[in-house]
């Protein structure tokens, strides 16, 4: 049972990091304006994280790499959270947006070093 009861959750963990990865592959243009201006690339980065996220996905649900794969989720969220967030808190009109962004992107690390803790390889 309790295999069962960690694929499942490994599964619903990994749903939405598909979802994201594909939106940020079908929607690069769109999110580029997100990059800010000072990291070079733009819309690169959003390619890449879309192609992150869905492996990481992949390797989570598989149990193939899966604690690498948390650590590079967390490392990605992190720098989200600094470079995106953090900043459009500045912003009164992104504040809320932001600040809902950060916490789900702080629970989402949080799930991922749970994985990672009970992950063998």
């Amino acid at each position: 049972m309790d295999k069962v009861l960690g694929l499942v959750g490994r599964i619903l963990y990994s749903v939405p990091f598909v979802l994201f990865g594909l939106g940020h592959l079908m929607n690069a243009d769109q999110m580029g304006g997100m990059v800010p201006a000072y990291i070079p690339g733009g819309v690169v980065w959003v390619y890449l994280t879309g192609v992150c996220m869905i492996l990481a996905a992949v390797a989570i649900i598989t149990g193939i790499q899966a604690r690498l794969a948390c650590f590079g989720l967390v490392l990605m969220l992190f720098i989200f959270i600094l470079t995106i967030h953090l900043p459009g808190m500045m912003n009164p009109q992104m504040k809320m947006m932001a600040m809902m962004a950060l916490f789900k992107d702080t629970g989402l690390m949080g799930g991922a070093l749970v994985i990672a803790s009970i992950s063998k390889k």
